[in-house]
Order: C-alpha cells, then structure tokens, then sequence
C-alpha cells in the first residue's frame, strides 16, 4: 500500500497542475458515482426482496399444504397451484427428509428437481424470518420455512431471477450512464480547469519572458508586467505580488544603472584629469635624471623610482579609462584586421620583452583576416602573452597559436608550460584586479587589469575568452568571429 501511495504522489508531482485538478475532480466523481450505484441498488434490492415476502406471505403455505396431503404427488395438487405465480416452488420434509417437492410451470413447461435440490430442501427448517437460498438446478429463491401440521417442515418459495434480473439491468444502465457523466464531465472540466488556469499560464508566461532579460548590467528596463486579475481571486493574488515584485526590481535595476554609470563617469574623468599631473610628474623626474652628478645617491635612486611608478601608474590610468570606455559601449574603429601580421609584431615584442622565455609561434599558411578593430585586437594579444610571461619562471615555452575554423570563426591560443593559475583563481582570471599573488605585489609591474581588457575587448567584438590551466599547461584561447562587431 505504501509504495502504491509513493507512485501516486510522484506521478501527481511531476504532472502540471491542470492534470492533477482534472484527476482529482475524476477521482472524486468516480466515488460519487460509485457510492450513489451502490446505495441505488441496494435500495432496489431491498425494495424488491421486501415485495417479493410480501408475496410469499399472500401466498402462505398453500401450495406446500396441498403437497402435505395430496400423497406427494406435485402434479395433482391443482387445489394448491390456484392463484400461485409461475416458478412458486413447494416442498414438504420429515426428519430431513423430503417427501414431497414441486415447482409451478408455465404451461407446457416441465420443471425437474434434482436431489441436490432435495437436499438443500431437507436441510431448512422453520424460521419467522424469510430466507434466501441456492438450489444447485433450480437458482436462487426466497423462501419461507414453516412448521406442518403433521410435525413436518414445509417450505414456500418464490424465484429471485426476476429480481437479479432487475438490478443486473439497473447496474448496466447506471454503469453507461455513469460512462457517458464521467465522459462529459472530463472534457468539460479539462476545458474549466484551462479557462480557469489561463490567468496563471499568463503569471508564468510573464515571469519566463522577465527571466530572459539581460539583467546582469547595462540599462534595463522591466516594462514586462501580468494583465490585472481580480485581487480577490487566487491567481489576481499571485499576479499582483508579481507586478509588485518586478516594480521593486525594476527600480533597484534603475537605481543600480545610474550607480554604474555615475561610476563609469567617475573614473573615466578621473582617469582623464590623472594623465595630466603624472605626464607632469614623469616629465620633471626624467629632466632632474639628466643631471645626476648633482644629486645625492639617496635623492637619485629616489628619483628613479618616482618615474618608475608614475609609468606604472600612467599605465593603470590608460587601462581604467579604455575599460570605462569599453563599459560605456563606445563603437570600436571597423576595418580589416590581418591577425597574422599582428601576432608577428606581437610576439617579436614579447621576445625583447621577455628574453629569458622560449617563444613559439603557430601560424596557418594563409594569412587570417577579420573584422574589427586592430589597435584593440593588438592590446588582447599583447596582453595575453604579457601575462604569460609575467606569470611564469624563466625558460618556460610560451607558444601562440591562430587558426581559423569551418564555423567561421577565428581561435587564438596562448599556451606556456608554466605552474598553472590556482584553481579558485580560474572563475574570476577575467576579472578586474584578479591577481594570483594575495601580497598584490607590483614589483612584476601587473595592475590586474590585463586580462580584464582581453575580455572587454573581445565582448566588444562578440566574442569569448576561457582559460584552462593545471600545473605544466595552461591554455588562454579567445575565440572571434570574422565579420561581426557589436
């Protein structure tokens, strides 16, 4: 029983809710119809068991009497067969023994009576109460049991074929009458419970569409809202808290855009004003340089690392205004990029840059040309390898890769035998000041920008930048398309 219940309950978990509300309306008018089919034929029953004593108490023991004393012989008691029903059955017993037994024919009919019959006969005795009982030939009969006059039992029956008869026929027509109820009943719900669920496949086709939105950033607006129902109705109540719900995240999202664009504003004109003073700063350390021998050590050295920083920090200050930029949705410059070209130039300035790496470079025999924007394409391949070679030892293989697949599609690939990024790192490698050393040590001059470029940059061209990475291998690969650019 258990684990009939548990396949019901999963069954009814996974179907939509108009199933469930249709099996259930089914099930219950299954019951109705089942109690009200039960209690009608009982009722019949009992009415026509009820007429069918009365009867055998009209007829009384006449036909059993006119056995009694007409020396057993059924055929000639036509003084007991007067006004009695066809199929009346009259039997006289003695000591368990039957004497005398007949049953009352239509007209050129003949009943026989089997000693399985007699025997059944023999064993009744009397009782106020009518009884029913089964004859093995003969059927089933109501009978009443009386005591004779002689000491004898005599025995008055009627047949119940006619009433079986009546409820079997009842049971037919209530089972196709309740067929054709449950029939309509299913399609007529099927087509309330859809009209009454419309409001709510309404709530979820609203609540699909606002989950299709762009919501991670940029300016969005939620004009997405559930036709008003009536509050006092379940689904009025449901649709109501949606409306309420996508107001409140209509606003944050409001108020979380002007944020980011004040932010925006913020840096790029902070970036902007910064390059100014560090121009300034970088032009009078390099003049001061010129003339060290007039200098102590102490203030020359201190000089050094004034221009040291203020380059390190224009650097960052580029950085943070092209990712401002970038975030602003500036257009890029559209043109013909020759990727090949690029990446020579880019890896023969990784070489001067990074004399103690090995540098490989994987090229197709044809060169490779998109669509795009070829100053920031250059800062993406030059910020990968300068990753690269920031982030791992000395004589490590760094190798750069392009190929040009049947998707139409550029794949550029920047791979080094290094020590691998850690793995918590990798989720958030893209993101803005994501460094792998927690001391944010600038002594290998990273501003944790780089990568965050390559992945704006290439956004910015419909594409997509991925890592994978593990001790002896990592694989930076940015995929272009060739003729798209947002």
């Amino acid at each position: 029983m258990r684990t009939g219940a548990t396949t019901v309950r999963r069954w009814a978990a996974r179907q939509p809710l108009r199933v469930r509300l249709i099996a259930i309306l089914i099930a219950l008018l299954l019951v109705v119809c089942a109690t009200v089919g039960v209690a009608t034929t009982l009722a019949l029953r009992g009415f026509l068991i009820k007429r069918l004593d009365q009867q055998l108490t009209s007829a009384g023991t006449r036909y059993a009497t006119a056995l009694e004393h007409d020396d057993h012989d059924a055929d000639n008691a036509e003084t007991g067969t007067l006004g009695q029903a066809a199929g009346t059955l009259g039997a006289r017993s003695l000591n368990g023994t039957v004497t005398s037994v007949g049953v009352i024919a239509d007209t050129g009919q003949h009943v026989t009576i089997t000693d399985a019959d007699k025997a059944v006969l023999a064993t009744l005795r009397p009782s106020p109460h009518d009884r029913s009982i089964r004859l093995p030939t003969l059927g089933k009969f109501r009978v009443q049991v009386t005591a004779g006059q002689d000491g004898d039992v005599l025995v008055t029956g009627l047949p119940l074929h006619g009433v079986e008869e009546t409820l079997h026929r009842l049971e037919l027509i209530e089972a196709i009458a309740f067929a054709v109820v449950l029939a309509v009943t299913g399609v007529l719900g099927v087509l309330a419970v859809r009209w009454s669920l419309r409001p709510l496949s309404r709530v979820a086709t609203t609540a699909m569409r606002v989950s299709e939105l762009p919501l991670a950033s940029g300016d969005v607006r939620l004009h997405e809202r559930v036709p008003d129902e009536p509050p006092s109705t379940e689904v009025g109540q449901v649709g109501v808290a949606l409306n309420h719900m996508l107001d409140r995240i209509d606003a944050a999202l409001s108020e979380r855009q002007r944020s980011e664009e004040r932010l925006r504003r913020f840096i790029a004109d902070a970036s902007h004003e910064l390059r100014t003073p560090l121009s300034v700063i970088r032009g009078h350390a390099e003049f001061v340089q010129r003339d060290l021998a007039s200098v102590p050590p102490g203030v020359a050295q201190s000089l050094q690392r004034i221009e040291a920083e203020s380059v390190r920090m224009g650097r960052l200050v580029d950085d943070l205004l092209l990712l401002a930029r970038l975030d602003e949705g500036r257009p890029l410059d559209r043109e013909d990029v020759d990727l090949t070209r690029l990446a020579i130039d880019a890896v023969s300035d990784a070489q001067v840059a990074g004399p103690d790496h090995q540098w490989r470079l994987e090229l197709p025999g044809e060169p490779i040309v998109i669509t795009g924007d070829p100053y920031r394409l250059h800062e993406v391949v030059t910020n990968l390898l300068s990753n690269a070679r920031i982030h791992t030892p000395a004589g490590t293989t760094i190798t750069l890769a392009m190929t040009a697949d049947a998707a139409d599609a550029v794949q550029i690939e920047v791979r080094d035998d290094g020590p691998g990024i850690p793995a918590e790192i990798q989720p958030t490698v893209f993101e803005r000041f994501t460094r792998a050393d927690d001391s944010r040590s600038h002594a290998n001059g990273s501003t944790g920008l780089g990568l965050a470029i390559v992945a704006a940059v290439v956004a910015a061209h419909d594409g997509t930048a991925t890592v994978q990475s593990r001790p002896g291998q990592t694989i930076m690969t940015v995929r272009l398309p060739r003729d798209q650019l947002t």
